[in-house]
């Protein structure tokens, strides 16, 4: 990941983890934010999944998958606002991931298989 000062890098292209805004602001994705997106689609309902049956289905632990989701979500990572695809959520003990309409909608168009 590159580290930028708090107004980002200079040029219209800004760096997140797992994702890279180019000039059109259309995210690429790295593998395995693809490989998270594909799994929250295809999740029953519009739940999501549990963050350990998630990581258990990529072979992942819950800090590779909170970095991953964080990326992906509304957060503000170095002064750039991620493209809000995820929701993670947690009530009482359980933590859960889930698309948004934003991360359904890009799944739709972008990882469709």
């Amino acid at each position: 990941m590159t580290v930028h000062g708090p107004t980002g890098p200079p040029g219209p292209s800004r760096e997140r983890e797992g994702t890279r805004l180019t000039d059109d602001t259309t995210p690429e994705l790295d593998e395995l934010s693809a490989a998270i997106l594909r799994e929250l689609a295809a999740a029953p309902g519009d739940a999501g999944m549990s963050l350990p049956r998630l990581g258990k289905h990529l072979g992942l632990g819950a800090s590779v998958l909170m970095r991953s989701l964080s990326a992906m979500s509304h957060a503000r990572i170095g002064g750039v606002e991620g493209p809000g695809w995820v929701r993670v959520t947690q009530v009482e003990e359980r933590w859960s991931a889930a698309l948004t309409e934003a991360g359904r909608d890009f799944c739709a168009r972008r990882l469709a298989r």
